[in-house]
């Protein structure tokens, strides 16, 4: 969705590291304080303070604001108020992606039987992560984040920490924009002889060219085994307020994010066996209760 509307993350999509902001968050340095021998950054505590500013808006920032968490600040806030002004749906879209997340996840790893995840594009940590959700039905699942966002780095690090003991969870330094590079680093930890549950949640929007967003799935599903499966989701541009949104953001300091059609985002799953129901709002995706109307669509597939 809209920069931050769909999106659990920031720099994933190539946008320059640079642009985002943190400073000295207190949330973050009480996880730094907390793990102090586990939590290793990449890039180190001295580059990130000179990288990020609180005074930008920051997208995984927002996203946190939105779906309820402190870990965000004046111009972040402001700037997702804007969105919410003319698109107030965007606060129950942030929650509704979660819970799309753990369903999904939830049955990959209960039904399907996987046991591994690569998780492209991981944003800030909420509740219910991926490797909770996933470990919560089989404590030996595998998981590898991707991101390359500083303040995402920080709080992965602090998060595999709390996660020490479970099914091993790591995180990788990587663009979205760099498949040979994310599968090379997830097979020092996943085992590709065997099926992977690979993740693009409301991220894709960052790239403009549909094509290169089909490149990029193509290729980190290319390097999988059959029995592997893909689920994405992004924002739809399915109604005049979602878009005006989209503007207000950009307009606020947001980076601009790319909605697309139903059809477009469909397209993306060619030469996968969908799973049951198929492309539908993130809501109607096997609904634990009543489904609302959203403005964004995915799916689940399995490769053949």
């Amino acid at each position: 969705m809209i920069g931050v509307l769909s999106c659990r993350r920031w720099c994933v999509g190539g946008i320059p590291r640079g642009a985002v902001g943190l400073g000295r968050d207190p949330s973050v340095l009480a996880h730094l304080v907390r793990f102090p021998y586990n939590v290793r950054m990449a890039p180190t505590d001295d580059v990130i303070s000179a990288q990020l500013r609180p005074d930008v808006p920051h997208a995984a920032r927002i996203w946190n604001y939105w779906m309820g968490g402190k870990d965000n600040f004046a111009a972040d806030r402001a700037a997702g108020d804007a969105v919410a002004q003319v698109y107030p749906e965007i606060v129950l879209m942030a929650q509704q992606s979660r819970r799309f997340l753990i369903r999904v996840v939830r049955y990959l790893a209960a039904e399907v039987g996987i046991r591994q995840f690569l998780d492209i594009g991981t944003g800030l940590p909420t509740m219910q992560n991926t490797h909770e959700v996933a470990q919560a039905v089989a404590p030996e699942s595998q998981v590898v984040y991707v991101d390359n966002d500083p303040l995402v780095l920080v709080h992965a690090r602090a998060l595999m920490a709390q996660a020490a003991g479970m099914g091993r969870t790591t995180h990788v330094d990587a663009d979205y924009h760099e498949p040979e590079l994310i599968i090379a680093e997830a097979q020092k930890v996943l085992d590709f002889s065997q099926p992977v549950g690979v993740l693009f949640m409301g991220v894709m929007g960052y790239e403009p060219d549909l094509k290169v967003v089909s490149s990029i799935v193509n290729r980190v599903m290319d390097a999988i085994p059959s029995g592997s499966h893909l689920v994405l989701w992004d924002g739809t541009n399915t109604t005049p307020a979602v878009v005006e949104g989209a503007e207000r953001l950009a307009q606020s300091g947001g980076v601009p994010y790319i909605l697309r059609s139903p059809d477009e985002i469909g397209s993306l799953f060619d030469g996968l066996d969908m799973v049951e129901p198929g492309l539908v709002q993130i809501t109607n995706w096997r609904p634990d209760g009543e489904a609302e109307w959203l403005d964004a669509y995915g799916a689940a597939a399995r490769k053949p």
